[in-house]
């Protein structure tokens, strides 16, 4: 996601973008950080170049004035973040990870797959709106997890959840459900800066649709112009389009639902919630907080390019 920068850093940064991202490999070359952020740790695993970054509370108007960042990746893109400074630790971050915190009351049951948990942004706010919720993640870089675990508060919340939080190391793609299925799945799966290339495929959407039950549903990060790839001709606009298209021929025909939050876009799979009286049954389950995100979704519609 591509949120306003504070002056003096140009508007074009890529650092500072709650990302469009949450698995990078290795980047041939990595961008120096901005004054604005003051580097607390630095780490090299066999998938990843790990940084984390503290934003200066004194950025003035900036969202992320205060913020602890995950930075995965030569351009610096964003993969988790909190704000620790916050009372009770708030776990709202106005990105894409709090469109991701609506989707329980709309599943069949009460469990839910994070495939690429990074830092565990998505999943604290999870934890925190919905009691009774169990959350499954999968992370490829156990580098990643230990950063987390070290810099982000994930043992705190794997103690203080521990019958609801289940993290593993290991490949998203080849998550195993567990008998029925998930009530549903966030995706939000990237490599070398871009969407990772299986979620251009329609086998793979297929395949990860029987990780959830029957009337289950997805949310999926599909990247967009906010995407900075280490690989040229990864162009994040083609990229997002290819993965909507991919998502619409495996799930049928109105049967995703797409918003877009500053160039960064969110999919959901699922038959629309558009008529209002679904509209207001899904707004009376969630936190006020959270009740905004449900009058942006509209039908995905590949003529118009959406």
């Amino acid at each position: 996601m591509a949120l306003p920068v504070p002056n003096p850093l140009p508007s074009n940064s890529p650092i500072l973008r709650p990302r469009c991202i949450t698995a990078a490999a290795r980047s041939p070359s990595v961008q120096p950080l901005p004054d604005e952020l003051q580097l607390v740790a630095e780490v090299r695993s066999p998938h990843n170049h790990i940084r984390v970054a503290d934003v200066s509370p004194r950025a003035a108007g900036h969202p992320l004035a205060g913020a602890r960042l995950l930075l995965l990746d030569g351009p610096g893109n964003i993969h988790s973040l909190s704000f620790p400074r916050r009372a009770h630790h708030c776990p709202l971050t106005a990105t894409y990870f709090d469109a991701f915190a609506t989707l329980p009351p709309l599943l069949p049951r009460p469990s839910l797959a994070v495939l690429g948990f990074g830092a565990g942004s998505a999943a604290r706010a999870l934890l925190h709106f919905y009691p009774d919720l169990s959350v499954h993640g999968w992370e490829l870089d156990s580098a990643v997890l230990a950063v987390a675990r070290d810099f982000f508060g994930l043992t705190e919340l794997e103690k203080d959840h521990a019958a609801r939080l289940f993290v593993h190391v290991g490949d998203a793609l080849e998550a195993e459900a567990p008998p029925g299925g998930f009530g549903g799945a966030l995706v939000d799966l990237f490599a070398n800066g871009s969407v990772l290339p299986e979620l251009q495929e329609v086998d793979t959407w297929q395949r990860l649709s029987r990780m959830v039950a029957l009337e289950g549903r997805m949310m999926v990060n599909c990247g967009g112009g906010c995407v900075e790839a280490e690989e040229e001709g990864r162009d994040g606009e083609a990229v997002k389009d290819a993965t909507l298209r991919a998502m619409a021929m495996a799930f049928g025909k109105g049967m995703v639902s797409v918003m877009d939050m500053d160039e960064s876009w969110v999919a959901m799979t699922g038959p629309p919630v558009t008529a209002p009286e679904e509209a207001a049954a899904w707004k009376a389950r969630l936190p006020p907080e959270l009740r905004n995100f449900v009058d942006v979704w509209r039908p995905y519609n590949n003529k118009s390019g959406e």
